[in-house]
C-alpha cells in the first residue's frame, strides 16, 4: 500500500514540470500591407485564434505592398532564428516563393493566406515544398462570379459600357483576375470595357483613378472593382462628376462593414464575400497544430470557412439581418 502511494506521488511530480514545460511559440505575420484594412484582419483572425493558446505570441510585419520589403522581411525572419512559424498575404505570389522555400529548409514552418504561393496562382496545393497550408480560395472562381454578375446585369443592355478598377497590375493575382474579368465579359458583344484603373487598394488613389476615366467616359453602365476599398473612392468620384450611382451596376470584393452598409441603403449594388478574420483564425490553428506535430490540410479554402453566397446583395442582406461582415473598411 505505500509501496502504491509513493509511486503515486512520485509520477505526479514527474507529470507536473512536463505539463509546465509546453514549448512557446513564436508566429510572424506578414501582411502585405499593415495598414491595408482587410490584412489587419487577416490579423485579427490571428491574434484572436492566438489568444486560445497559452504559449503561442504573434508579431505583425509590414510589406508595404512591396514584393522587396517582404522578400527581406522572410530572410531576417531566417536569419534572427526568433520565430518557429510564418504567415504570409504575400505581394509577389512568385518572387516571394524562393524565400518561402529557404525558410522551410531552415526549420521555419510556413503557411500562405489570401493567396497561394507559387507560378500557378489557381492551384492551391502547396507549389513550395515543404509549405504547411495555403487558406485561401482561387481567385478565378471569385473573379468569375463577379463578371458573371455583371454580365446578368448587361443583358438588355446594348452597349453595356464597364469601368475596371484592379488593385494593381504589376500584382500577379491582380493579373488574373483582370485577365478573367476580360475573357468573360469579352464573350458578350454587348458588353464594352471602356477604361481599366488601378486603385491600388486606396479610396484615395481610385477616386483620383475614377476621375480620370469619367472625364473621357461619363456614360458607363457598371464598375466592376476586385475590392471595396476601390468602389469607396470610385463613388466619390462618380457623386462629383454629378452621376447618380444608384444608376450604375457597382460591384466590389472583400465585404467589409462599409460595403454592407452600402448594399443596404441601396447605393452599391453587390460585392464578392471574403472572410479574412476566417482565413487568419485558421491559418493560425493550422500551424500550431503543425509545430505540435499534426498533420494539416494542405488548403483551406476560404469559402469552406463561412456560409453565404459568392456574391453578397442587398436581397440577400435583407433576407439575412444579423450577418456581420469581418472587417471594417
Amino acid at each position: 500500500m505505500k509501496t502504491a502511494l509513493t509511486a503515486a506521488i512520485l509520477a505526479s511530480a514527474l507529470a507536473a514540470p512536463l505539463a509546465a514545460e509546453a514549448e512557446d511559440f513564436n508566429i510572424a505575420f506578414l501582411a502585405a500591407s499593415s495598414q491595408n484594412g482587410f490584412n489587419q484582419a487577416i490579423y485579427d483572425g490571428i491574434k484572436e485564434a492566438a489568444s486560445g493558446y497559452d504559449n503561442v505570441s504573434t508579431q505583425i510585419f509590414d510589406g508595404e505592398f512591396s514584393a522587396t520589403a517582404q522578400f527581406s522581411q522572410v530572410e531576417d525572419i531566417v536569419a534572427g532564428g526568433k520565430f518557429d512559424a510564418i504567415i504570409i498575404t504575400p505581394n509577389d505570389t512568385v518572387g516571394i516563393a524562393t524565400a518561402l522555400e529557404d525558410a522551410v529548409k531552415a526549420g521555419v514552418k510556413v503557411g500562405t493566406t489570401l493567396f497561394p504561393v507559387g507560378p500557378e496562382l489557381t492551384e492551391m496545393e502547396p507549389q513550395v515544398p515543404g509549405l504547411t497550408v495555403t487558406v485561401a480560395s482561387d481567385p478565378v472562381v471569385g473573379a468569375t462570379a463577379q463578371a458573371n454578375a455583371v454580365v446578368d446585369y448587361c443583358a438588355d443592355k446594348d452597349p453595356c459600357k464597364v469601368v475596371v478598377l484592379i488593385g494593381q497590375l504589376v500584382f500577379p493575382f491582380d493579373n488574373v483576375r483582370n485577365d478573367t474579368y476580360k475573357t468573360i465579359l469579352g464573350e458578350h458583344d454587348n458588353i464594352e470595357i471602356v477604361a481599366t484603373g488601378e486603385g491600388n487598394y486606396s479610396p484615395q488613389d481610385s477616386m483620383i483613378a475614377m476621375q480620370d476615366i469619367l472625364q473621357a467616359n461619363r456614360d458607363i453602365d457598371v464598375v466592376l472593382s476586385n475590392a471595396d476599398q476601390h468602389l469607396m473612392g470610385a463613388e466619390v468620384a462618380i457623386a462629383d462628376a454629378g452621376l447618380d450611382i444608384t444608376q450604375i451596376y457597382t460591384l466590389g470584393g472583400g465585404l467589409n462593414q462599409i460595403a454592407v452598409d452600402a448594399i443596404k441603403a441601396g447605393s452599391w449594388s453587390g460585392t464578392l464575400a471574403q472572410f479574412p478574420k476566417s482565413m487568419g483564425a485558421a491559418a493560425l490553428d493550422a500551424m500550431v497544430d503543425t509545430l505540435n506535430g499534426e498533420t494539416v490540410p494542405t488548403w483551406i479554402d476560404e469559402y469552406s470557412l463561412r456560409e453565404t453566397p459568392k456574391i453578397i446583395t442587398q436581397e440577400w442582406l435583407d433576407e439575412n439581418p444579423d450577418f456581420e461582415p469581418e472587417w471594417q473598411g
